[in-house]
Formats: C-alpha cells, sequence, structure tokens
C-alpha cells in the first residue's frame, strides 16, 4: 500500500508560512515517509468506503488540533468566512486565539482511496491519499465539522466529496464542536 499527500493537503498541513496549529518538526516528504514506512496504530474506517483513518503516535510536538470551550477561555473564540481554497466558497469558521493545547499524543492522517481522488480530480499515483491529519489526545476520531459535512453533501462541484449527510453523524458534530474549537 502507497500513500502520497495530496495537493488539497500539502498547504494545510505543511504551509509556506509555518503556524503553530500545523504539523511542527517534520517536512510534508517526511510526513509522507514515516506514514508509509511506519504501521500505523490502527486504523480506522472513515465516515466513507473511499477513507480510512491511519492512526499514529504523535513523533513531532503537534499539539492538539481541537480545545474544549470553557468559561475561562470562551473570551478568546474568534470567527470569520473563509475558504479552504480559491476554488471553494467562503463558509463561517470560529477558531481560539492566545490558548496553548497539549502536544497531541496521535496523528491520524485521514486518507482517501485513488478511485475517489480521481473522481475529485485529483488524481494521484499512489494507492492513497491524504487529504488531511487530526492532531488528537486519543485515538478517537474528531468528528468532521458539521460545515464540511455540508460541503461533502454538496457534491465534488463544490469542493465535497458527494457522500449524502447523515442526520445523526452531523448531530454527533454539532454536539462535539458546540464545545470545541480549533485554534490559531
Amino acid at each position: 500500500m502507497s500513500i502520497v499527500l495530496t495537493e488539497f493537503a500539502r498547504p494545510r498541513l505543511f504551509p509556506r508560512n509555518p503556524r503553530r496549529n500545523t504539523i511542527q518538526d517534520c517536512s510534508a516528504e517526511a510526513f509522507e515517509r514515516h506514514l508509509n514506512e511506519v504501521v500505523p496504530v490502527q486504523v480506522l474506517d472513515g465516515y466513507a468506503p473511499f477513507c480510512k483513518l491511519h492512526v499514529h503516535r504523535n513523533w513531532t510536538s503537534t499539539r492538539c488540533i481541537a480545545v474544549p470551550i470553557s468559561d475561562e477561555n470562551r473570551h478568546n473564540l474568534r470567527c470569520a468566512y473563509e475558504a479552504r481554497n480559491t476554488d471553494e466558497l467562503p463558509v463561517l469558521v470560529r477558531w481560539f486565539e492566545g490558548v496553548e493545547p497539549p502536544r497531541a499524543n496521535f496523528l491520524i492522517a485521514i486518507l482517501y482511496s485513488r478511485e475517489q481522488l480521481q473522481r475529485e480530480g485529483t488524481p494521484i499515483s499512489a494507492d492513497w491519499g491524504v487529504v488531511g491529519c487530526l492532531y488528537t489526545a486519543t485515538v478517537e476520531e474528531i468528528p468532521m465539522a458539521p460545515i464540511t459535512m455540508m460541503r461533502n453533501a454538496l457534491g465534488v462541484e463544490q469542493g465535497g466529496s458527494g457522500v449524502p449527510l447523515d442526520a445523526h453523524a452531523y448531530r454527533r458534530s454539532v454536539a462535539f464542536w458546540d464545545a470545541h474549537a480549533n485554534w490559531r
């Protein structure tokens, strides 16, 4: 099985101007090499048959991506309309500023099959392509953000995967993201 970092994920996980809330102490090439050479601690099924989650112990100083919202940090929440790239429409996002999350115990690579990436207009030469990565304290998957689930349901032409919205998974996502936020 071979894995490559997709052009969608590369600038989000390894931006030209490094940010504290991305993967630390590791180049894109070293990350890709690690995923190909080190057996994951666990492999989880993703939200669709073409999606797998490879759980690796965190070998970097990367911090947890989500922080619980509390009365002590609520004043640090910010929001804005943003697009993940120039081809997508902006959506409302929120994040913390001025918080210091703990170091993540796991990096969970989100993989899409070669066939799905081809359907989405992103051909790859490997069997699987990295489309994202979760930085977590536990082996459990962080629920996909509600807006990402909606975008996926809208279809490939809107930057999604074409997977219909699952109401149960959506409610689970809302419950998690109502109590947590990303940070910058």
